[in-house]
Formats: C-alpha cells, structure tokens, sequence
C-alpha cells in the first residue's frame, strides 16, 4: 500500500457506534484496510431479521459494486471465524451514499458548503440537534451555520466533532448536482444502494454468496421530483 492510502486508511473515525456495531467494527476495519477501503459505519438492524450493515469507501469517497463484492468476500469468512453475532445474520456491504455518514476529521473539511445534520452528547447552548451549512473544520471542531430560529442572532456554532453522536449529510439539490458532476466527469456514480447480502447460519457457512444486489438512483429524477415537490407547496 502506498503512503497515501496508508494516510487514507489510518485516519481514525470520531464518530464511532456503540456495544455490537462497536465489536463488530473493530473486526472489520483492519480487513477493510488491507484492501485499501476504510470504514464509514457499522449498523445492525432487525428490522427484517438481523443485518449487520458495512458501510465502506475508497479514497475517492466512493464504493463501486466491484468494491463491495471483493469488501464482502474478504469479510465473510473473517466474521464467521470471530461469530460477533448471535444467531443468523446477513452481511451487507454498501458504499457511503449521497446523503452520507460524516464520521471523520476530513469528511466535514471534504464537504465544506453542503449541508449536514448533526446529533451530539451534550448539549450544546441548550441543545443537541444542529442542522445547516457546514463551513469547515477548526481544530478538532466543526463550523457550522445554522438558519432556525433556535440560532437567530448568533447563526454559526462550533461543535467538537467528538462531542457528536452522529453526522450525516441532507440531501439537496446541490448535493444531487455535484454527485451528477462528478458522474460526467467520469467518476462511477456513488448511489448507496449497492449491497451484497448473504444469509448467516450454520446450514450456509462455505457456500457461494448470493447475486450481488443492486438498487441504482436516477439522480435526475430526483432532482425533477424535488423541483415538482417544490412547486406544489
């Protein structure tokens, strides 16, 4: 690996999750970054049975499908050796996203002029919920201008990035237009909806993983249902 994927890789995450997700994420971060990814989120759901949800990236902040079938192979075998989970699971990789999880000091640098929605521990001035323009990091804290009333007069705040509980971007038509850019430039399209998911018991260990699964975004017609949104309010 080269010293600037090693940077890439090394870069420790500020936002972490708790008990499972946490044991689960110390497993499957090392494996990530041997394959040169790192790791954005771990979640563990069961809302349809139990799913373990690996979030990954490249250090483009993206997630091909290529990615996450290769993530998802070097991951299988490593969770079934470390049986974090309880019971049968399904394993699911997936890229960041557009409205993506913000979980690193370059994440809130790297997305500068969008807006985010921010949860922290403690409050801050009276409360824990921000949302609004992110202006950039300063030290180990971010700026950000907020436009609700709970601001007025005194806009932009400064919250310790690991104060927060969770980051996550809004999705907004200037959010839509640069991933659309990004896309004519050449670069694969980041939807957040590729996926690999594999049953896990006993009765499936060593067998072949299922088709990988996919759920692509038209960004387009979402930019055009958001304007029709807009028109009828």
């Amino acid at each position: 690996m080269d010293d600037r994927l090693t940077t890439f890789a090394k870069e420790p995450r500020l936002i972490t999750e708790p008990g499972r997700s946490a044991r689960v994420a110390a497993i499957v971060e090392p494996v990530l970054a041997d394959l040169g990814y790192r790791l954005v989120r771990v979640r563990i759901s069961g809302a349809a049975g139990c799913t373990v949800q690996v979030m990954a990236e490249r250090p483009d902040g993206m997630m091909a499908i290529e990615d996450c079938e290769a993530a998802s192979r070097a991951l299988s075998p490593v969770l079934d050796v470390a049986d974090p989970i309880e019971g049968p699971y399904r394993l699911e990789v997936s890229s960041p996203g557009i409205d993506r999880p913000l979980a690193r000091h370059s994440d809130f640098a790297r997305y500068a002029g969008h807006v985010a929605q921010v949860e922290m521990l403690v409050p801050i001035d009276g409360r824990r919920r921000f949302r609004g323009e992110l202006l950039g990091t300063e030290g180990e804290c971010v700026r950000m201008r907020c436009g609700d009333a709970a601001t007025a007069g005194h806009p932009e705040v400064l919250l310790p990035i690991d104060g927060m509980t969770e980051a996550r971007l809004v999705l907004t038509d200037a959010l839509i237009s640069e991933s659309l850019r990004r896309s004519k430039r050449g670069e694969r399209l980041d939807t957040g909806y590729g996926s690999e998911d594999e049953e896990r018991d006993g009765s499936r260990r060593g067998r072949a993983p299922r088709p990988y699964q996919t759920r692509p975004m038209d960004l387009a017609a979402e930019q055009d249902r958001r304007a029709n949104q807009r028109k009828g309010e």
